[in-house]
């Protein structure tokens, strides 16, 4: 049907055999509403990632204000330049709280009946590759904010500034320093727990999931977890076949589909009551991690250590010794 080939010759027990055309789905009639509201959310979504990639954070203005306490220029030095800083972290997580919207829409327009998630995932393609490009935008996020520990260290600086001109100057509290009035205390708070996170952007997802199945109370959670173990096995036999990886016009479809299928395993796992490891799973674990371990190191070393760590139920009793020696 339309981009999405059947794949065939392929023994898989209880895994759809579908091939989604990752490079060139295109929206029906029927997804063109929801399609349209998350298209431009990941538009966005390439400014964000190209400006966390060119965040260098302002440590050398830091360590001089702080090696210099007494130095009134060091001091507005340092915070003239973490304050643009901490501004554009502000939009990054007020972006996070749009792609969770996005993410929602998708599981709504998923999971939703007549049909069951594999087939909506056959009908609706150019969703799914949306669900699959908020996927690939959330583990390169987390990748990429993981390696730098100026995000930290910058808005912990201003944190500490704001907090010691309100004990210095008690007389003026409540009246904002310039830049202050940017990032208010509650702001200022949200942004702290969501940057403690080691993969903020992918807890943002996690929690938005199991907030959709909470919700909706009458829709069994088997649709949901259906639909994240069926991209899963998607992506997978994908990479697993050479004559469907051939299909690649472009060769960063190849880690595009390891970031997607990490990124619905890691779903799954927090959605799932037994999550992803256990026997009964629907995801076939042992080969998702085998297909990672086949590709160069440099590329899949950061999405096995989001299995190891960012998961909920990897060290459970149920998870078998050899998927967790596996992992090692």
């Amino acid at each position: 049907m339309g981009n999405l080939i059947k794949v065939l010759g392929k023994d898989l027990e209880n895994c759809p055999h579908f091939f989604l055309d990752f490079e060139n789905a295109q929206p029906t009639a029927a997804e063109t509403q929801v399609w349209n509201g998350v298209n431009a959310v990941l538009e966005e979504a390439q400014t964000v990632l190209a400006e966390l990639r060119s965040y260098t954070g302002a440590g050398q203005e830091i360590r001089e204000a702080i090696q210099n306490p007494a130095e009134p220029r060091l001091q507005e030095r340092a915070w003239a330049a973490v304050c643009p800083l901490v501004a554009k972290l502000k939009r990054f997580y007020e972006f996070s709280l749009r792609l969770e919207n996005a993410l929602r829409s998708l599981l709504e327009a998923l999971t939703s009946p007549p049909y069951a998630p594999t087939q909506h995932l056959e009908r609706e393609q150019a969703l799914a590759k949306q669900f699959a490009e908020i996927l690939h935008f959330t583990l390169s996020f987390d990748e990429l904010k993981m390696t730098n520990p100026a995000i930290q260290n910058d808005f912990s600086y201003y944190r500490r500034t704001i907090s010691r001109n309100r004990i210095n100057n008690p007389q003026v509290r409540g009246v904002p320093r310039a830049g202050e009035s940017e990032v208010n205390n509650e702001m200022a708070n949200r942004m702290s727990l969501f940057y403690a996170e080691a993969t903020p952007m992918l807890k943002t997802l996690s929690n938005a999931t199991t907030k959709f199945v909470s919700e909706n109370k009458t829709l069994p959670i088997e649709d949901t977890t259906d639909c994240l173990s069926t991209m899963a096995c998607v992506c997978r036999v994908m990479l697993e076949t050479p004559e469907y990886r051939s299909r690649f016009t472009n060769t960063e479809t190849l880690l595009f589909c390891m970031r997607v299928m990490v990124g619905v395993i890691i779903l799954y796992d927090h959605v799932h009551p037994v999550g992803a490891f256990a026997k009964t799973s629907k995801i076939d674990m042992k080969g998702c991690i085998k297909v990672l371990k086949d590709q160069p190191s440099t590329s899949t070393e950061g999405l096995l250590n989001a299995l190891r760590y960012t998961t909920r139920h990897l060290h459970d009793d149920s998870t078998s010794k050899q998927i967790r020696a596996l992992l090692q």
